[in-house]
């Protein structure tokens, strides 16, 4: 044990988080993790056996032994830690590797004594060695405790690891609540005048949407979202910007009305259409159409954000992008799916694609 604790150096190493805490250890009752040990029980038997010098029939016949044997280990060490992962993880990180451990050894040791048994009645010695049995429970112990010592740095490394990615799509979010452009709020502002003379309906809703817009983007960057509230949201903001920009604005939906229940997280949709009208839209004289689409061929949810790109003229005296709101955007999407690749890009002269993927399934890593 003293190499998994010798290698702490999160908040353990200073000060226990509080219990409550996201715990590094895994869920141990998914069929990924059952799937996991098995292979890696028998990857385990394959090298055990491989160092040995012997060979032939004997060699297959340890082989099966050893696999039966490492699989029924393997196995009950998981469902035991299955059973007492919930208050495992009610306990400070030390605490919980310290457990943890524990409940392997113990496991291990019970498995080696009934393994002990069951293989002396099946095949007993013909001369009994009173120091085997000692020494096959101190090897059952020692490569199960080596294994678990190995695997709970690698659960704490990868736990880490995906809070530090966390951490950074929450800056990310923090940045993209602070983006929302100065000139933006001064032209719904001047927008809404205009419409309280004229329209004084449309200049209630047009207060609604925006006050909905920044509330959304005040929201906890934690706090995951349906797709439909993201939609409705966007379509809020199309409104907006539709009494902004008048004709030179249009909006198509395609295969949006109805939605699966699907979670993400928050402001994703709306800062590629920003970007759409903002870069695409906003340069032309005569405006042009944002196509929003959903893309029915595939097995997971796919959106297509099409709109025209200007030409080089227009460009000159229009708004150069930098792709920071799609690199927040996709950043994001990694770190709540787990998945990379979710955003793609696709350009030509003409015209611009932005295509976000949301996972129809999907477990969140390390819970």
């Amino acid at each position: 044990m003293a190499s998994a604790n010798s290698a702490w150096t999160g908040p353990g190493a200073h000060g226990a988080e509080p219990p409550g805490a996201p715990s590094f250890l895994p869920d141990f009752c998914g069929s990924r993790m059952v799937f996991v040990v098995v292979l890696l029980a028998e990857l385990l038997v394959m090298v055990l056996t491989l160092a040995r010098s012997d060979s032939g029939i004997e060699e297959l016949l340890d082989i099966s032994i050893l696999s039966l044997y490492a699989q029924w280990m393997a196995l009950t060490c998981l469902g035991a830690l299955c059973l007492v992962q919930r208050r495992l993880r009610r306990l400070a990180e030390p605490w919980v590797a310290v457990g943890s451990y524990g409940v392997v050894l113990i496991v291990t040791l019970i498995v080696a004594e009934l393994a002990w048994r069951v293989a002396i009645g099946w095949m007993p010695p013909p001369t009994p060695d009173p120091g085997s049995h000692d020494l096959f429970v101190m090897r059952s112990l020692g490569i199960s405790g080596i294994s678990w010592a190995l695997a709970l740095r690698y659960f704490y490394v990868r736990h880490q690891w995906r809070r530090r990615i966390e951490s950074e799509a929450d800056a990310r979010f923090q940045a993209l609540q602070s983006r929302i452009r100065p000139h933006f709020l001064f032209n719904c502002m001047n927008t809404i005048a205009g419409l309280t003379h004229q329209r004084p309906d449309l200049a209630e809703q047009a207060i609604e949407d925006l006050s909905d817009l920044i509330r959304a983007s005040l929201r906890d960057a934690g706090q995951a979202t349906t797709l439909a509230d993201e939609i409705a949201l966007c379509k809020q903001y199309l409104r907006i910007e539709k009494h902004r920009l008048g004709d030179r604005l249009r909006v198509e939906w395609d295969g949006l009305d109805t939605v699966p229940d699907l979670r993400l997280p928050p402001l994703i949709l709306q800062p590629l259409l920003e970007n759409a009208i903002y870069h695409g839209i906003e340069p032309l004289t005569g405006g042009g159409t944002i196509r929003i689409r959903r893309d029915a061929g595939r097995p997971d949810l796919t959106i297509h954000i099409d709109n025209p790109r200007p030409g080089e003229s227009s460009r000159a005296g229009g708004h150069e992008g930098n792709r920071l709101a799609q690199e927040n955007v996709a950043q994001r999407l990694n770190a709540f799916f787990g998945k990379q690749g979710l955003l793609a890009i696709h350009s030509t002269p003409e015209a611009y694609r932005v295509s976000l993927t949301i996972p129809s399934r999907h477990e969140i890593p390390d819970r």
